[in-house]
Formats: structure tokens, sequence, C-alpha cells
């Protein structure tokens, strides 16, 4: 999706403090998929940055990029003394072997070719470097809820298998934005990582951090990492 027609709905969005999943979901991100930090960091898809300015206070450095120029200009607005840069995250404008860790938390459903964002991952990471991901569940992304109700069925109406768009617009808060990206299923996740060359390391299926009974039985997301072998 072009994420510069939501440019202002992103920011105001992401940056309200406890707003979104983000801030529930982040510390089980941080503590069991992202290693220490090390040489250099890029992060893809970092939007207005709010991850950067996280991985930031871990120690991490840097450097974000981003398609929608809007966000980019937000992001250095807020935090200056960083590297953000307007660019494809499946063709990337680094040199191979330029980092040593790769974060995409939540953006490869938002990209048009994410065996290509994973492709270009691996080229500029250098050996025994990490790809560290977080992305929407792919079974949460196959269905919906029935209702609001702590008990209600989760219905899967369509398929799980196989790329598709999503879009939905959600309000909460008084704040309003519209989502538009692709579904993948986990063997898509999977494939991707092989064909590029990964191993992966680690999965993990966070627990219900919004405290919503619901997600006592579906997941909300998926995180995991992967190694460049040496």
């Amino acid at each position: 999706m072009s994420w510069e027609t939501e440019a202002s709905n992103w920011i105001a969005w992401a940056r309200a403090p406890g707003h979104d999943a983000y801030w529930y979901y982040r510390d089980s991100f941080f503590d069991e998929i992202l290693p220490p930090a090390g040489r250099a960091t890029l992060e893809l898809g970092c939007g207005e940055g709010r991850v950067v300015r996280d991985l930031q206070e871990l120690g991490h450095r840097v450097t974000g990029i981003d398609a929608a120029p809007s966000l980019v200009a937000a992001a250095r607005e807020l935090d200056p003394g960083e590297t953000y840069l307007v660019a494809d995250a499946s063709a990337l404008p680094f040199e191979g072997g330029s980092f040593d860790l790769v974060v995409a938390y939540n953006s490869l459903m938002d990209v048009d070719d994410m065996p290509g964002a994973v492709s270009e991952a691996d080229r500029v990471l250098e050996a025994g470097g990490r790809l560290c991901i977080c992305v929407t569940h792919p079974f949460f992304d196959s269905g919906e809820w029935e209702s609001d109700a702590p008990d209600a069925r989760f219905v899967i109406e369509g398929s799980y298998f196989g790329k598709r768009p999503f879009e939905g617009t959600f309000e909460r808060n008084g704040l309003t934005i519209t989502f538009r990206g692709w579904c993948y299923s986990l063997g898509d996740h999977s494939q991707a990582l092989e064909d590029a060359g990964f191993v992966i390391e680690r999965i993990r299926e966070p627990v219900n951090a919004l405290e919503d009974p619901r997600h006592d039985r579906v997941p909300l997301f998926l995180q995991l990492r992967a190694l460049k072998p040496a």
C-alpha cells in the first residue's frame, strides 16, 4: 500500500502512547526475538520512527527506510540525529553486508513484494547477521471475530492460503486510519526466508498482551528471527 495517503493519520495513531497493539507487544519482540545491539541495524518500513527510537534506547545504531516521504520527514523532525531514507524495501540503496541486523516490525505485510524484501534483507546483511520480523499472525489475518463478546467465534470464510489483499478502517479514541496491505500464510513467509538462504532460529506467538479474552484462543502476532549463515 501507499502509506503516503495515510501519513497524517498514522503519525497521530502511532504517537498516541498506549493507543495500539505495538505498545503491548513490543516487549515480547525486544525480549524474545531481538539480539543485542551490534555494529549497524536497518529497519525496513520505519514509518514515523517509533521502532527506531525504541531500538536506539536499546543501544542500536539504526538506519530507517520507508517508501512514504511524509513519514520519513516526520521521523527526521522528531529524531534529527538518526539516518532516515526514502527507499523501497525490495530495492535497498546499500552495499552488500552493510548491516548485522535487519528489523521488519509489522512492515512486510505492507510491501508489494514480500519475498523481494526478504531477499534484499539477506543481501545487505553480513554473514552471521539476523533478520527479525513481526507480522500480524497469518491465522488472524485469515478471518475475523463474529462480535466483541469474550466467547465470540473466529470465522474464516475465505482461504488461509495465498497472497491476498487486506483493507480495513479502524476508529479508536477519536482517531481513524485505514490499513491496506497483503496477507500471507506462514508457509509463504517460511518459503521466502528459505529461498533467500536464511535459517529460522526462533518463532514466537506472543501471549495475550491486550488482556482481550478472545486472544487467549487466537494469536494476534507472529514474531520470528532468522540467521544468515556464515
